[in-house]
């Protein structure tokens, strides 16, 4: 996992309407949670839970981007079922995940494969990571990040 105080690796990914989308692009804080499937139980409720919290995260001038290897249109797909109101970005060959040490060998139902880690960054407006969440539950996962934000706001 990258560390706090590391300068947050930039990306340029498209989003669910295929418009690019970069690290950069964004002036205050970010979330940026990679979640391992669109249409998943476990990822459907991270990002439902985000978009519930859209408007506080929004609040305190931070954004929120999620990050799959889903193909574009998959992410339209998901994002329009779920009326979600932030981008997701599809990184299909999983290089920005890799970047941000959120991509590798993975097990299920006994298969070997590579994908996506459910691992979470807030990156700061100095582009430097402020906090890390390492295969987080999706299950109350947005609340956290928004308790923890306070640390990070200066008085």
């Amino acid at each position: 996992m990258l560390q706090v105080g590391e300068e947050a690796p930039e990306f340029e990914l498209p989003n669910q309407h295929g418009d690019p989308v970069r690290r950069s692009d964004f002036d205050g804080r970010l979330v940026v949670y990679f979640y391992p499937r669109a249409n998943t139980d476990g990822c459907t409720t991270e990002a439902n839970e985000f978009n519930e919290e859209l408007s506080t995260f929004a609040a305190q001038d931070v954004d929120v981007v999620g990050i799959s290897d889903d193909p574009v249109e998959d992410l339209a797909e998901f994002a329009a079922d779920l009326d979600l109101e932030f981008d997701l970005l599809s990184d299909e060959l999983g290089e920005v995940a890799t970047l941000y040490e959120s991509y590798g060998e993975k097990q299920l139902f006994g298969n070997t494969f590579d994908g996506v880690f459910r691992n979470t960054y807030v990156v700061g407006p100095d582009g430097r990571i402020e906090a890390v969440y390492e295969n987080v539950s999706p299950d109350g996962h947005a609340g956290a990040v928004l308790d923890d934000l306070t640390e990070f706001v200066a008085p």
